[in-house]
């Protein structure tokens, strides 16, 4: 999955939870929500997908309406609908009936061709200790990179 333009990335996500499986998909927009998209207006932090009736949707993402827009702009945090193939729904299905799994969004961007895609991650939650495991592992391989950097100069 190559991404072309990043237009919003949730970090927090990352840090909440154990990513499982990574899957891409569509989103369906309304009319000026492709441009403010464009613009870098979006914010995927908030937001969550489920699973209604076989289709999945996001909620929680927030599109700032577009400031060149009517008086048309759809609601800023609408729930959208995420564009899958059957298969996939039917795996994320079989994939959330599991104890302790969600659906998180983890990056919203444009790919080469324009399209707006967002990536969805099949995520179970961390405990405190895990947290703490995970920043340490992160400022044990920064102290080896900053001290591999300061050597070099030498």
């Amino acid at each position: 999955m190559s991404v072309g333009k990043l237009i919003a990335n949730n970090k927090k996500a990352r840090h909440e939870f154990f990513i499982d499986e990574v899957i891409e998909t569509g989103i369906v927009l309304k009319g000026t929500e492709v441009k403010s998209v464009r613009m870098g207006q979006a914010n995927i932090k908030e937001s969550y997908a489920v699973i209604n009736d076989g289709e999945v949707f996001i909620q929680g993402m927030n599109i700032t309406p577009y400031e060149m827009g009517n008086r048309y702009n759809p609601d800023p945090v609408r729930t959208r609908k995420l564009l899958l193939h059957r298969r996939q729904i039917d795996k994320l299905i079989g994939l959330t009936m599991k104890k302790g799994y969600t659906l998180v969004p983890l990056r919203l961007y444009l790919n080469e061709k324009g399209l707006v895609k967002l990536e969805i991650g099949v995520a179970r939650g961390k405990k405190l200790h895990d947290k703490r495991h995970d920043l340490a592992k992160k400022d044990a391989t920064r102290d080896i990179q900053r001290a591999l950097k300061d050597k070099q100069k030498y």
